[in-house]
């Protein structure tokens, strides 16, 4: 396929400029996705229950349009670049800050505090890396960039079963319940890589001919003020039906992640160990799902892939959650994924795309936190159903998740907007 083969095609510049994007959304993701592997023992070391623990969860993803908001007006103002670096420096502060929490409360503010600068990561790094790379291919490059999500989760289950299986059995005692911590601190060394990545980065084209243009008239700053007011308003309605859309992106995400490492460990009975590969193996599902669909967009559509991705995920839900070997449930997590991070490969070009150049480090991203916001309680009503009407079982509430959610997304979508080549280099 044609498409496959773009990245070949980019200047240094521009790989270099991607790679910083992908590794900052894989960063981003890993430093979330580590908690959902170990709700289990931060409940242990708190003492509350891993109901209790899914706030944080809750927490995370509220406050993510702030970090969306704040981040993408800061980029539009000062740049792409410098804004990202400041954003991946904030988050990765926060990360560390919740592994030395003395007491659940203050965890719970640095997960606010996290979500914050979550939040920021996806709008400004979508926006410099579509502004930069080339109008060919921008299927292809939005599949892979969006599967650095993904990513960052395959690498937190792969991180923790490695740890489980061959560093915390040495250790004994109360250590053993804080050794979550340690794998907190480490999500956070790789940022070091991604902000020198980005310090070589040029800025985004766009943004500096946009520049360049405030300059010549900037006596006129009050009016371009209103201007861009003006701007927000007349793109209002469609701005709510991208954040009802994402709504039910979200809800389709979260809930067949969030508590599915829970699921395996203590549903289906599998080791920790065991477990975080069955989640690896997901995850490579996603990342493969999510690279072919967004491809595939390219000569068929945005709208379609994601509503064919969206209703291929319920057949395959028997296999995802009723097997009984960890082999099958490996096979199905695999094709669950595939389907649900098929449908997300679409999105940050489809969102792109439909976003007006004036504000575009600001209204996809915010849209894309919104969506997180509506549906930021969803970790802990999932869990609070599984605890209150099925006895505890996280299965069935797992299998309606993707049932409604798996429609929600094919109807939202499909009967939205399309912009599929649209130019991203107008100012």
């Amino acid at each position: 396929m044609q498409e496959m083969r773009q990245p070949r095609s980019l200047t240094r510049a521009q790989l270099r400029t991607f790679m910083a994007c992908f590794l900052g959304w894989t960063l981003d993701a890993f430093d979330f996705f580590i908690l959902t592997w170990c709700l289990d023992s931060v409940a242990a070391n708190f003492h509350v229950s891993t109901v209790t623990v899914t706030d944080s969860l809750f927490w995370t993803l509220c406050m993510r349009p702030v970090g969306a908001l704040l981040f993408g007006m800061l980029a539009e103002r000062y740049g792409r670049k410098r804004i990202l670096i400041l954003n991946i420096v904030c988050f990765t502060l926060f990360e560390m800050s919740s592994a030395f929490s003395p007491n659940f409360t203050f965890f719970l503010v640095t997960r606010a505090l996290f979500g914050i600068g979550m939040g920021g990561e996806w709008g400004v790094g979508a926006a410099l890396a579509f502004e930069t790379l080339p109008a060919e291919g921008r299927g292809f490059f939005s599949g892979i960039l969006q599967e650095g999500y993904v990513t960052g989760n395959l690498l937190a289950g792969a991180v923790y079963g490695i740890a489980y299986a061959f560093v915390f059995p040495h250790i004994h005692g109360a250590a053993y319940l804080t050794n979550w911590r340690a794998l907190f601190v480490l999500g956070t060394l790789p940022s070091l890589v991604v902000i020198w990545l980005l310090a070589g980065c040029k800025e985004s084209p766009v943004w500096l001919v946009r520049k360049a243009r405030v300059k010549e008239v900037s006596a006129q700053a009050t009016r371009s003020a209103f201007a861009r007011m003006r701007t927000y308003l007349t793109y209002l309605p469609n701005f709510v039906v991208l954040v009802l859309m994402m709504s039910t992106f979200m809800s389709f995400s979260h809930g067949t992640q969030d508590l599915y490492p829970t699921f395996l460990k203590h549903d289906a009975g599998l080791s920790k160990t065991t477990a975080s590969w069955v989640g690896v193996l997901a995850n490579l599902g996603g990342l493969t799902g999510g690279i072919c669909c967004g491809a595939l967009s390219e000569r068929f559509g945005r709208r379609r892939m994601i509503v064919i991705a969206a209703l291929l995920a319920i057949p395959m839900i028997p296999l995802w959650a009723w097997s009984h070997t960890a082999v099958m449930l490996a096979v199905g997590g695999f094709a669950m994924q595939f389907m649900v991070q098929g449908a997300w490969g679409v999105v940050p070009v489809h969102l792109n795309e439909l976003s007006p150049a004036p504000v575009r480090a600001v209204f996809p991203g915010l849209a894309y936190q919104l969506g997180n916001l509506t549906t930021s309680y969803n970790g802990h009503i999932q869990a609070s159903l599984a605890a209150t009407v099925f006895a505890g079982h996280l299965k069935p509430v797992l299998a309606w998740t993707v049932v409604l959610m798996g429609c929600a997304v094919a109807l939202t979508a499909g009967l939205g907007r399309e912009a599929k080549g649209a130019d991203l280099s107008t100012v």
